[in-house]
């Protein structure tokens, strides 16, 4: 199995094949638009812009499922990153990434890559200190922990590492640059 084994409806609500990124190093971000971490828009788009050329594709997937900070639909959330952010990068529609729901490519990512919350992280201790009043059964498991998580996948189509929101995506950089080459 990889992630070219999945598919998802693209904000415009067509089915879409991840096979269309195959050979391309993804970034798999969980976003939304009313979250404290949605500047991370800007560096995500930044990253993109300054690697597309070499094979980066970040692919972006709306969730509601942290705290209602993703309550538009797809033309309003494909408009507010446009606006506010000027996304370029692909846009998914509206998923779950935990729970019963949960879309497939996410429990694939969540199996491959379980995570490691690391407290010492910068900014972590504002989002552990939520997650242990308001969301303390997603701590040491694989779930998704919030908005802005992180995958990235090799040009296989392999899970290599998983980002927790805090990491922001200039903190990524080295990782993309050693991958890309």
């Amino acid at each position: 199995m990889s992630v070219y084994d999945y598919q998802a409806k693209s904000i415009a609500g067509q089915d879409r094949s991840l096979k269309d990124f195959s050979g391309k190093l993804l970034l798999i971000v969980n976003v939304a638009s009313k979250c404290g971490l949605t500047p991370q828009y800007e560096g995500l788009e930044a990253l993109y812009k300054k690697y597309q050329d070499k094979g980066l594709v970040i692919l972006g997937f709306p969730c509601d499922q942290f705290g209602h900070q993703e309550p538009g639909t797809e033309a309003e959330i494909e408009q507010f990153c446009s606006v506010n952010y000027g996304v370029s990068f692909p846009m998914f529609s509206k998923i779950e990434v935990n729970g019963a729901g949960a879309h497939p490519l996410y429990q694939y990512l969540r199996r491959e890559q379980p995570g490691q919350f690391d407290e010492s992280t910068p900014g972590a201790e504002r989002l552990v200190g939520h997650l242990k009043k308001n969301f303390p059964e997603l701590l040491g498991t694989d779930a998704v922990k919030w908005n802005f998580t992180k995958f990235l996948v090799d040009g296989r189509g392999v899970v290599v590492k998983r980002y927790e929101p805090v990491v922001t995506p200039d903190q990524i950089d080295r990782d993309l640059q050693s991958l890309l080459g």
